[in-house]
């Protein structure tokens, strides 16, 4: 049927944005992953890609237009054979006793539709309109239908990401067998209450009843909430995390921090540790190249750049903005971009270029006294490295004399699927040399 292309929301904080350009006109056949539009947000112009594929029934919206609304219909997309003014057809009349039923007529979840089963005589006598077929019809593209087939994949477990929650083949190819019911599997009858009840063991309701009598506020949850929950319970269930820890002497890094603020207090830069810890992880993933890498579904992506996320903390949740080419940029610009960006995540102004991408993260906890944690891996980084505080500690020096010295915990969590347990024991002793001996990264 046709479906409606909405109005994106592009930014955690849009509600509105200015529809620039259309890069496509009525008639056009476009695919998943297609250049629609360029839309302007208060953020900057980014370009809307297609979710779905078909063709460009009808314009809703001209370019041009400012304030448009999120969610706001700016197009029709139509399936092969459909019409743009289908939907506005009156229902068909009742078929004689001597018709095939309707669902007999619907495309079965489990096979790919053919083309008397997608495409409609006419639009007025489209069977998929028929409010008994609708009613048990699963909405999928019929790319997504054949591709289900082929893996075996049950459509009605499969949740929609295109327009009002239709199955498109993003959707199908993100399913895993394992995880889905089969296709050919119809006696099921558990309901979908009862599969999170058995999943997470305790439904929404289940936990309201359970405190029924107390008193407490209910805070929805917001899209960036939502986003970093399914996201960090994606990663905790899939991903084969290990643990490196590591003690790092931090009085000569200290020593030098001073020395060097000292003398750019008259360009008014003032040096962090968290400014070296990055310097130290983007040199090191240049010394260990192998680690530099992101876990891609079926394959490992090496990366050549040393891009490093830094988490930040902003209301209701956590911005990671991507230091680019961290490697051969000086403290000082590091020091610079880190703030702007920091700033700027607080304030929700980051375009999404700016927190995307990198191949390892950090995510320092010691300015709140935390002296070591583990921190989840954010997909599909290949490893995020957790920060403790630098805190006076007794140790003992290499002639075997008992000094003390400020000593800062670290943790690297790592993913097992992109890199091993010895090259990342590597990575990590490259920035302890780095941060343990901080005058190798200025040369």
């Amino acid at each position: 049927m046709p479906i409606e292309i909405l109005m994106p929301a592009l930014s955690p904080t849009m509600e509105q944005g200015s529809l620039t350009k259309w890069l496509v006109k009525e008639g056009d056949i476009v695919a998943s992953g297609d250049l629609l539009a360029e839309i302007e947000t208060d953020k900057a112009t980014m370009e809307f890609e297609a979710v779905d594929e078909g063709v460009i029934g009808k314009i809703l919206i001209p370019e041009g237009s400012q304030d448009v609304a999120v969610n706001t219909p700016i197009a029709i997309l139509l399936d092969e054979g459909e019409t743009a003014d289908g939907p506005d057809q009156p229902a068909p009349a009742p078929a004689p006793t001597s018709a095939v039923p309707p669902q007999a007529e619907a495309p079965s979840d489990d096979k790919p539709a053919t083309a008397e089963q997608s495409t409609p005589a006419t639009a007025s006598a489209a069977p998929f309109r028929q409010p008994n077929a609708q009613a048990d019809r699963v909405f999928a593209t019929p790319l997504a239908r054949r591709i289900a087939a082929d893996k075996g994949l049950n459509l009605k477990e499969i949740t929609g990401s295109g327009p009002k929650g239709r199955i498109v083949k993003a959707d199908v190819e993100h399913a895993t067998a394992a995880a889905l019911a089969p296709a050919t599997n119809t006696s099921s009858t558990t309901s979908s209450s009862e599969k999170i009840a058995i999943s997470s063991g305790l439904t929404t309701e289940t936990v309201l009843k359970m405190y029924q009598d107390r008193a407490f506020e209910e805070i929805k949850l917001d899209g960036m909430r939502k986003i970093i929950a399914a996201r960090l319970t994606e990663a905790k269930q899939t991903i084969p995390h290990f643990y490196l820890r590591r003690d790092i002497q931090l009085d000569t890094l200290l020593a030098l921090r001073s020395e060097l603020n000292s003398q750019l207090a008259v360009r008014d830069v003032k040096l962090s540790v968290n400014d070296f810890i990055i310097k130290a992880a983007a040199l090191a993933l240049q010394s260990v190249p192998a680690a530099n890498a992101v876990w891609a579904g079926d394959r490992v992506l090496q990366l050549k750049p040393s891009d490093i996320a830094v988490a930040v903390a902003v209301e209701g949740g956590l911005f990671t903005p991507v230091l680019k080419d961290a490697d051969s940029k000086s403290l000082s610009t590091l020091s610079a971009q880190m703030k702007d960006m920091a700033a700027r995540a607080r304030g929700k102004k980051l375009a999404p270029h700016e927190y995307q991408g990198g191949s390892f993260a950090i995510s320092n906890l010691g300015m709140f006294g935390v002296d070591n944690f583990d921190a989840v891996i954010n997909p599909p980084h290949g490893a995020i490295l957790a920060v403790g505080a630098g805190k006076k500690r007794p140790v003992v020096a290499p002639d075997g004399s008992l000094g003390v010295a400020t000593v800062m915990s670290v943790t690297m969590s790592v993913d097992h699927r992109a890199i091993d347990g010895a090259l990342g024991a590597q990575l990590l002793q490259a920035i302890v040399d780095n941060l343990e001996n901080p005058l190798t990264m200025l040369v």
